[in-house]
């Protein structure tokens, strides 16, 4: 894939609308560190197979355009409509745009005497060889002028040609391979982003981002109490559904293993105070719907790849029994947070948008675990009731959170996600995919509304964009992974 250095790169550059200059070996860029994928860094733009503008600036009347070659995944910065004198350059980042860490002022030249448009090289948009997921953007500034404007960041078509792939690249930006785990979110939040990548993996067939799972299963597996478990019960869960997303992909037995671990760990956290019932924290302060939901889910799933098990079977009827039990599903088929320990009743709390779809998710898994159907007949009655609840969407029909008017903080953003997931685990167990317009709705107006040039995904589908971290991209992601 790579190729090596060609001798001394040059920052020759060939003005707009003008002859090619003569033939000059291309050579070092700067001091920065040069990038080589398929080509190196500072390679002619003339000898690009194709031109796209994804984004561009205007400043004094110049239009400074970012263009792209996406066969080899590099790109280039113009001037137009400008004067001798006015400067253009590239930004690259590594960290989904939050600084121009893959290096700045790359090829920064001037357009000279005689000219109104100049153009820099060529530049890798990502590092291949050192796993780095990169944007690009375009800068400069007016001759004798000290404002400087800059594009949107972008990235090429590479790893991005569809918008559930592109989804998916855009939150690799934020993976941190030092820590294993995902920028801008928490511990239980980086589960999910996982999760949603992993399954990503498995409905486009991008291979690329496959290192991601053993890095973060290697980096972690001794964090917190070890084996991904920890003191919130709820998160050992997620962990444990994401090992198993990740054992179904690759075959791995180590990652099995580990989500039987997660749900043990559960378990025994489950006693007989209000009959029974997960404790949502080691506090042992609260029991609540998405814990529970969890526990039933996992041990569902463990049954379905453990021929012969009994014991995670019963632990998932017994969970979903006990969870019928509470009251938490109330009268409008909408699941409320979890219980007061003082009546062991449904508390009445907000119905957050995970709490549909994780039961509905488990309900699918004891489906299919037992072939009863009275399971899917129960999680479709859920579903029906969480995709027309009038609290749960805009008034034209796009999902939002009970939070999306406030502050959703740092848990609250990767909710819808969740619940796309599952909604999308039942659609599929259905034979006449009820729920397949419904998706598409969603993913339609998130890709039109709540979306940056780089495909990243704020936490509004229904648009616009309030700001930008791993959680929102992963619920994002989630949705677009709906294969709809």
């Amino acid at each position: 894939m790579f190729v090596g250095i060609v001798s001394s790169l040059s920052l020759l550059i060939t003005p707009l609308g003008a002859p090619a200059p003569p033939a000059t070996p291309e050579g070092t860029v700067s001091a920065q560190a040069v990038i080589c994928n398929k080509y190196c860094d500072a390679r002619d733009p003339a000898l690009s197979p194709g031109d796209r503008v994804p984004v561009s600036a205007t400043l004094f009347g110049r239009t400074f355009k970012l263009h792209f070659n996406d066969t080899d995944a590099m790109g280039w910065g113009t001037v137009e409509n400008g004067d001798p004198g006015d400067e253009v350059w590239l930004d690259r980042s590594m960290d989904g745009g939050r600084s121009w860490s893959g290096g700045s002022k790359l090829g920064a030249t001037t357009t000279p005497a005689g000219q109104r448009g100049w153009r820099t090289q060529m530049y890798n948009v990502d590092d291949w060889q050192n796993l780095g997921v990169g944007a690009l953007r375009v800068c400069g500034k007016a001759n004798g002028r000290p404002e400087i404007t800059c594009s949107p960041w972008a990235r090429t078509t590479w790893n991005a040609w569809d918008r559930r792939t592109a989804a998916a690249t855009a939150l690799m930006q934020d993976y941190n391979l030092t820590t294993g785990l995902f920028r801008t979110t928490g511990w239980w939040n980086s589960a999910n982003a996982l999760n949603a990548l992993i399954d990503n993996i498995r409905v486009s067939g991008m291979q690329s981002y496959k290192y991601a799972i053993g890095r973060t299963y290697d980096l972690n597996l001794n964090a917190h109490q070890g084996q991904f478990r920890n003191d919130y019960i709820d998160d050992t869960g997620w962990w444990g559904l994401t090992w198993i997303a990740a054992y179904d992909l690759t075959g791995e037995t180590r990652y099995l293993q580990t989500a039987r671990i997660d749900a043990d760990h559960m378990a025994a956290h489950w006693d007989n105070v209000c009959g029974g019932g997960v404790w949502w924290s080691q506090a042992k302060t609260y029991k609540n719907a998405i814990t529970n939901a969890l526990y039933i889910q996992l041990n569902a799933a463990l049954h379905n790849r453990m021929p012969g098990d009994t014991t995670y079977l019963q632990r998932a009827q017994s969970g979903w029994t006990w969870f019928q039990q509470t009251g938490m599903i109330n009268s409008a088929n909408l699941v409320n947070d979890g219980i007061d320990l003082s009546t062991c009743r449904n508390n009445g709390d907000t119905t957050w948008t995970y709490n549909q779809g994780v039961p509905i998710a488990a309900l699918t898994e004891l489906h299919k675990a037992t072939n009863n159907s009275a399971y899917l007949t129960t999680a479709r009655q859920l579903a029906n009731a969480s995709t027309t609840a009038s609290g749960l969407h805009t008034s034209d029909g796009i999902l939002r959170e009970p939070c999306e008017n406030g502050d959703c903080g740092g848990d609250g953003p990767s909710f819808k996600g969740i619940y796309a997931r599952a909604l999308t685990t039942l659609n599929q167990a259905l034979s006449d995919r009820p729920y397949t317009a419904y998706l598409r709705k969603q993913a339609d107006r998130a890709y039109a509304a709540d979306r940056t040039p780089m495909d990243q995904y704020g936490l509004r589908w229904a648009g616009p964009i309030d700001k930008l971290d791993s959680a929102r991209q992963q619920s994002a992601l989630d949705l677009l992974n709906s294969p709809v």
